[in-house]
């Protein structure tokens, strides 16, 4: 088992396909040689029948000579009602009898197989007794010739076994030309995938033109490549544009304190420490997104449990100091199933970005629209939606896409805020997509449209109605200032 561990699949191929034509070849040769032994048999028994037949015949006619005539069967004897042999082949000429038994019927031959009667030792022959009447007197003619060699003839032996033995090495032989061709394309890939690294992400395995497992299996392998190909260059590309961002705080904190480090004199503490509080704070806006970005690309699970989303966004509504005027027009009893912190993450987000660019208001709604079901038996569960619209300039359609990119800001955006690290939107959509949703922008008459879809969850039994971490407010259209 060792040493068939070892080899290696092409030899294990080659050798498994040698051992099943060397069976087969053994068994098709044993096969044949036991069909034509039989076939062989049958025929010396049918020449020593009509041997004998011929000498009964002359018994019946007359008496025969002494000794008998023969042709190819060369042992013959002719027995007396008494059991006296009265005539027989030069080669039987004086022996016994060369077999007891007699036909069972007169019309009939009775054949037996007789081995160290008259005969020579260690020998067996075919022997054939039939019956001939004679003055009406029942004489007994005996006909006989060695039994056929199992292996028939010598000659025939070699040229069946082999046969065998060339059968068995032109399918191995074979068998490892097969083998060889479908594995040459295995043996490039590998090779290829060995010289692949971070230096040449861009090589691609060989495809092999057959349309076979090898060649999907070449073709899946360069789906993969290109799918590590755009991770690698997306992670390039994601820590280029952190070290880009993470820089510009850290110069203007360098560049503070060396200013204040040249002139002491002139520094003002007070002013200084609130610069660096400022860039510190983008600081720890920059490596909190990074750290939720890291979480969500790791595929870290979030919980999995009911959240009653129209409370938590009034709850959440509720601990915002805004500076723009917040309309609330939640539908009560809106659940859906996912993880608290990360949905809270999402609406702040959101939020911030409605806040940042709206011109006076920012309008919320909460509601559950009912769902598309084929299955007519069981009720649909719905979607439930957020929405968050602003009353600014609102985003263009071409670019409502590029500002899902990570550390993506639209000119507007810096003209409004600088201090954006261009994560959050990118943030609050892959936190959707996690939690089974989407996000998306949506068309409107003024403003940006964020929209917000997940799959209705019923709440608990027993718990309809619940606080869910956050009061309440019933109705519709409700309005609400945290100016």
């Amino acid at each position: 088992m060792g040493l068939w561990r070892r080899l290696s699949v092409r030899a294990r191929l080659t050798l498994f396909a040698g051992v099943v034509a060397a069976l087969l070849s053994t068994l098709l040769a044993t096969v044949l040689m036991v069909a034509i032994n039989r076939l062989a048999t049958e025929y010396l028994t049918n020449e020593i029948t009509a041997a004998g037949g011929r000498v009964a015949s002359v018994v019946e006619r007359g008496t025969p000579l002494n000794p008998l005539p023969h042709g190819l069967i060369q042992n013959i004897q002719i027995v007396d009602p008494r059991g006296k042999v009265v005539a027989s082949t030069p080669g039987f000429r004086g022996k016994p009898p060369m077999a007891s038994f007699r036909p069972t019927d007169s019309r009939n031959a009775k054949t037996s197989v007789v081995c160290d009667r008259v005969f020579p030792r260690d020998e067996c022959d075919i022997v054939v007794a039939q019956s001939a009447y004679r003055d009406g007197q029942l004489h007994i003619v005996y006909s006989a010739s060695p039994v056929v060699p199992y292996l028939v003839h010598p000659k025939l032996a070699l040229v069946l076994f082999g046969g065998a033995v060339f059968l068995t090495a032109a399918v191995t032989y074979g068998s490892y030309r097969i083998v060889r061709g479908s594995l040459t394309p295995v043996d490039a890939i590998r090779s290829e995938l060995d010289e692949i690294n971070a230096t040449c992400p861009g090589r691609r395995v060989p495809v092999p033109s057959g349309k076979d497992e090898i060649h999907d299996m070449a073709e899946s392998v360069n789906h993969t490549l290109d799918r590590l190909q755009d991770a690698m260059e997306r992670q390039r590309q994601f820590a280029s544009d952190a070290s880009h961002d993470l820089r510009s705080p850290i110069t203007a904190m360098r560049a503070e304190v060396e200013d204040a480090l040249m002139a002491p004199e002139v520094t003002n503490v007070t002013v200084l420490g609130g610069s660096l509080l400022s860039s510190l704070n983008r600081l720890q806006a920059i490596v909190s997104d990074l750290l939720m970005v890291a979480r969500l690309d790791a595929g870290a699970p979030g919980a999995r449990e009911t959240v009653d989303l129209s409370a938590l966004v009034d709850s959440e509504l509720d601990r915002r100091h805004s500076t723009k005027k917040i309309k609330r027009e939640i539908e009560p009893g809106v659940t859906v199933t996912g993880d608290r912190l990360r949905l809270t993450r999402l609406l702040t987000n959101l939020m911030d970005n409605a806040e940042r660019h709206a011109d006076s208001s920012v309008t919320v709604s909460v509601r559950r629209e009912p769902g598309d079901r084929e299955d007519d038996a069981r009720p649909a569960p719905g979607v439930a939606v957020l929405e968050v619209q602003d009353d600014g300039a609102g985003i263009e359609p071409g670019k409502r896409g590029v500002v899902f990119q990570r550390f993506t800001r639209l000119d507007a955006s810096r003209n409004k805020d600088a201090g954006g690290t261009g994560l959050g939107l990118p943030i609050a959509r892959q936190i959707a997509e996690t939690g089974g949703g989407t996000l998306t922008i949506e068309p409107s008459r003024r403003g940006a449209r964020f929209v917000l879809r997940m799959p209705h969850a019923e709440p608990p039994a027993g718990d309809i109605g619940g606080d869910h971490g956050g009061a309440h407010r019933p109705g519709r259209g409700t309005e609400a200032s945290d100016a």
